[in-house]
């Protein structure tokens, strides 16, 4: 639980610096860069600990038999 607690706050601080430095009038590209790639960084760790569907055979068919 607390490596979801991180990814979602690294997630919420790189958005944050993100929106901050492409606020100001004469934007700090910097900033906004490692603003995105902390947010980018927050993405690919929370993404790594969501599982994938299972991959239990579906037999239910929606088509009709004549």
């Amino acid at each position: 639980m607390k490596k979801n607690t991180i990814s979602y706050l690294l997630i919420v601080v790189g958005g944050a610096v993100a929106i901050y430095a492409n606020a100001e009038e004469q934007q700090n590209t910097l900033i906004l860069v490692l603003g995105i790639l902390v947010l980018m960084f927050g993405i690919y760790r929370l993404s790594s600990t969501i599982t994938s569907k299972s991959e239990k055979e579906d037999t239910t068919t929606y088509i009709e038999e004549e």
